[in-house]
C-alpha cells in the first residue's frame, strides 16, 4: 500500500494523494477518505474534490490552520484504511445505440472488426467505475471499457455534441451531460439528464459509484424521454457486490 502524501495547494487548499496511478484499489481509498470527511464534518472545510487517486480539500484558514487540518486529516486516513469505503452504487443509464443517436457506431464497428450488435453487447456489459467528474457538470471519467472497443477520437472535434451522447475515445467511454463541443466517437444517446440545474440533486453520477449502460429500443427511448420531460423518470440504482468493487 502506497504512503499517503499531503501536498500544499496555495493558502486555502491541500491535496491528499493516495497514489499516482489509475486503479480501482487506490480509488476505493480515495472514496473512503472523502466519505469520512463528509461524515465527520471537519470544521473549516469548505469543499472536497475527489479525483482518480487524490482528494483536494478546500478550507478556510481563519477557521482551521494548515498544521491542525493535516492532523485531523491524518486521523481520518488512519480510520478509513481500517474501515474501507462504503458500498458503492451502480447507476443504470438507458441508451439507444446506433442510428441518428449513435452516428459513429459503424466506424467503431469497422475499426474494431466487429458488428454493431457486438459493439452494443460489449459496451453495455460492464459496470463502469466512476473515477471522477469534470470537464463539464456531471461528465464522468469511467474505467472498465473493454480494450477490444478502443477507438481513436475524431480528427476534427464536433462543434456541437448533443446532451446525452454516449461515446468512445481511445480506451475511455462516457456520456456528455450537456450539449458541448466534443471529439469522441458517438455510439448512442440516453434521454436521461445527467445534469439538470433545476433538479434537487443536479448531478446524477457520483465519483466512486458505478455506471451501467442499458440498451433500449426507440419506443422505450421515447417513453423514457417523455417521463424525463415531466420529471417522472428515476434511474434504477443498486448496491454493487463488494467482491467486485475493488474493495
Amino acid at each position: 500500500m502506497q504512503a499517503v502524501r499531503f501536498l500544499t495547494m496555495g493558502d486555502r487548499a491541500l491535496t491528499v494523494e493516495f497514489g499516482r496511478e489509475i486503479s480501482p484499489e487506490i480509488n476505493s481509498r480515495v472514496r473512503a477518505f472523502n466519505a469520512a470527511i463528509a461524515a465527520n464534518a471537519v470544521d473549516g472545510i469548505v469543499e472536497t474534490v475527489p479525483t482518480y487517486c487524490s482528494v483536494t480539500v478546500y478550507y478556510r484558514p481563519e477557521a482551521v490552520g494548515f498544521g491542525e487540518l493535516i492532523k485531523r486529516l491524518e486521523a481520518l486516513v488512519g480510520g478509513v484504511e481500517v474501515a474501507g469505503a462504503p458500498p458503492p452504487l451502480v447507476l443504470e443509464i438507458p441508451v439507444l445505440y446506433g442510428g441518428e443517436m449513435g452516428p459513429d457506431i459503424e466506424f467503431v464497428a469497422k475499426h474494431t472488426n466487429k458488428s454493431p450488435d457486438e459493439i452494443i453487447a460489449l459496451h453495455s456489459a460492464p459496470e463502469y467505475l466512476i473515477y471522477m467528474l469534470g470537464f463539464t457538470p456531471g461528465f464522468s471519467y469511467l474505467g472498465g471499457l473493454n480494450p477490444e472497443l478502443a477507438t481513436p477520437r475524431l480528427e476534427t472535434p464536433r462543434v456541437r455534441t448533443p446532451a446525452g451522447s454516449v461515446g468512445i475515445a481511445g480506451k475511455q467511454t462516457g456520456v456528455y451531460p450537456i450539449t458541448s463541443p466534443g471529439g469522441w466517437r458517438l455510439i448512442g444517446r440516453t434521454p436521461v439528464r445527467l445534469y439538470d440545474p433545476d433538479r434537487e440533486v443536479p448531478i446524477l453520477p457520483k465519483a466512486g459509484d458505478y455506471m451501467k449502460f442499458i440498451p433500449v429500443s426507440e419506443g422505450e427511448y421515447s417513453d423514457i424521454a417523455e417521463q424525463v420531460s415531466r420529471g417522472a423518470y428515476k434511474c434504477r440504482q443498486y448496491i454493487k457486490a463488494s467482491n467486485e468493487a475493488g474493495m
